[in-house]
């Protein structure tokens, strides 16, 4: 599963909770006005509020493609840094000379401490205990964290490279694949960094209200309550949609739908232990995510 965490419905209506309150005021308030006389000459053609449906329809399943993209996307990245990591930690296995284990210790275990690096620091959040004591046993330190661990990894390849541990193909060989790490967490801090146009979400929005606004002169006045609940289910749905894609289309934000990068680190560390021969392999915790429901 890409989620097994099930979302709070009241995380969601907490999200939503002022939009719902105003249209429910709203559509109450024009269902008791409707009762006046004078406010039921107050009509409009119901083509009106239906063209006016089908374009935020139009526009909200664009968003709502837009955002699945990028989450589908980030995913897509992370399952490159977990295929990458594996295939890095099985060439450093075959390439390094016979008996040197300490040099496939340091760059498996840095390879570990690189993937819980990433994710923290997507989430913007402080390092766990397990990086920060690595990084201050190792002294690396930097604006970019996981870059600087990149760096050690090449640093300590051409370092056996120079003193004829590795011949040229091979050094070749894992510098590509770090090369690869470095450009998934190059695409990760663009989905990061690239924000949606606010632009397009102020559209939305104004677009969404004015249906809500017109809606109700375009239903038939003979049922009061029918009024009132399609005045308020409609736009609250529409709003709901638009929700939904806001929340998705940032997958490093901490949020219901983040990316589940802590797992998919434990499971990094898991298969990385497994393959340099540790008995002691730790178990894979549950899938923690830091934001509260």
């Amino acid at each position: 599963m890409l989620l097994n965490k099930k979302i709070s419905v009241w995380y969601f209506i907490r999200e939503i909770k002022t939009q719902i309150l105003l249209i429910g005021i709203f559509a109450i308030a024009i269902g008791l006005l409707d009762e006046l006389p004078w406010f039921r000459k107050i009509s409009l053609p119901l083509n009106i509020p239906a063209l006016l449906g089908t374009a935020v329809s139009l526009l909200l399943a664009f968003r709502t493609s837009q955002s699945y993209e990028r989450w589908w996307e980030a995913r897509t990245v992370w399952g490159a840094v977990v295929n990458d990591s594996r295939t890095f930690v099985r060439l450093v296995i075959q390439f390094m000379p016979a008996g040197d284990d300490k040099a496939i210790k340091d760059f498996a275990e840095r390879q570990i401490i690189w993937t819980y690096a990433l994710g923290e620091s997507l989430r913007k959040l402080s390092f766990s205990e397990k990086v920060q004591q690595y990084l201050d046993q190792h002294q690396i330190k930097g604006a970019n964290i996981p870059n600087a661990i990149l760096d050690e990894h090449s640093r300590q390849v051409k370092e056996i490279a120079a003193s004829k541990g590795l011949t040229d193909f091979q050094q070749m060989q894992l510098n590509d694949i770090i090369t690869r790490l470095c450009d998934s967490m190059g695409k990760c801090e663009r989905l990061k960094n690239t924000v949606f146009p606010r632009s397009y979400s102020v559209l939305v929005h104004i677009l969404i209200y004015v249906f809500a606004a017109i809606l109700p002169f375009g239903l038939d006045d003979s049922q009061l309550m029918v009024e009132i609940a399609i005045t308020f289910l409609v736009p609250v749905t529409f709003i709901a949609i638009e929700k939904t894609s806001i929340i998705m289309q940032d997958p490093f934000e901490n949020g219901p739908v983040d990316t589940p990068m802590t797992s998919l680190a434990q499971t990094i560390e898991i298969n990385i232990r497994q393959m340099i021969g540790e008995q002691n392999v730790p178990s894979k915790k549950e899938n923690t995510l830091y934001y509260e429901m």
